[in-house]
């Protein structure tokens, strides 16, 4: 059950803030949102417009506010950062955003008591490791959204082309949110049936590297198309949100810094993970084969690459 008074604070106004902001408001998750920018007239205004349809939400206190006002938040969702252009990888804004992690950690910490920190800004797994380094908070209390967008994209494609609901087909994309992630196809399965049976068994061909193309250039297809994607993270962001309001111990792929996962440590990156009340609660030893753990080692490798590179 959520508890009596819940809060849930968004740092960043912008599309993808306040998507996410409307999408809580909308499936009713907390009692109260508080949305924090630097440009304060665009956090208002969203704010007011949001509460504007409070009659067929819920009874709810929607506002802007200052970072003081995180102070008894259950989840810190931030989404302030440069945004991807046509034509840039995630990576490629690393660099311009690093500061921005720094700045934003900073002014959290002076008001933190409590709550898990959502990062969905991108570079994802890069700004995940620098606000749990500069929070100094436990690795479980900093979570990125990570692949659970990609898993979702992932699903998708799969339910178009079986042509079976979205909810029976299951399967994850692992590694970075990013160019080296990759499909761990051996954990997909529809209703209960490996993916090879069923589409031995329905006379359905998949091709498996198309759809994992798909999935990799989702976003800057979306981007190229109508300029930044917001409406697909927001309904993410919200259910991660309500796992954790509700304490529920779903497992979603999520970027935590690992610590020894698979021999893997001192990164960020999406493997399946227990989310609720207290973040990441714990990473599953998931039955990779040969093939995928090569594929999650080279994509861990690269983002510590990428770090080093940052000396961050």
């Amino acid at each position: 059950m959520i508890r009596k008074h819940s809060k849930i604070s968004i740092i960043g106004a912008g599309s993808v803030g306040a998507s996410i902001a409307f999408s809580i408001a909308t499936q009713k998750l907390v009692s109260e949102i508080v949305i924090i920018d630097v440009n304060k007239n665009k956090a208002e205004g969203e704010a007011m417009d949001i509460s504007h349809g409070l009659v067929t939400m819920s009874a709810m206190d929607v506002h802007s506010g200052e970072y003081s006002e995180i102070v008894d938040s259950d989840v810190i969702v931030i989404t302030a950062g440069l945004g991807r252009k046509p034509g840039e990888s995630r990576l490629d804004l690393a660099a311009k955003n690093v500061g921005i992690a720094k700045d934003i950690s900073a002014n959290i910490m002076k008001y933190y008591n409590g709550g898990v920190i959502m990062v969905v800004a991108n570079p994802v797994d890069v700004f995940t490791y620098v606000v749990q380094k500069e929070t100094g908070l436990p690795a479980n209390m900093v979570i990125g959204t990570g692949t659970s967008l990609d898993s979702a994209r992932f699903r998708y494609l799969l339910s178009e082309k079986m042509g079976i609901d979205i909810r029976n087909i299951h399967g994850f994309i692992a590694g970075e949110h990013g160019d080296s992630q990759f499909a761990v196809w051996s954990s997909v399965h529809v209703a209960g049936m490996s993916l090879n049976s069923y589409c031995a068994k329905s006379g359905i061909v998949i091709d498996r590297n198309e759809i994992e193309k798909q999935v990799i250039t989702s976003g800057s297809q979306v981007i190229q198309l109508k300029g930044a994607t917001f409406y697909g993270i927001a309904s993410i962001t919200a259910q991660l949100c309500n796992t954790i309001l509700k304490d529920k111990r779903s497992i979603y792929n999520i970027s935590t810094l690992l610590d020894d996962y698979c021999g893997i440590s001192g990164v960020c990156v999406s493997v399946p993970t227990v989310l609720g009340l207290e973040g990441a609660i714990k990473r599953i030893p998931f039955d990779f084969t040969g093939e995928e753990m090569d594929k999650l080692a080279g994509s861990a490798r690269k983002l510590r690459e990428f770090l080093d590179s940052l000396n961050i």
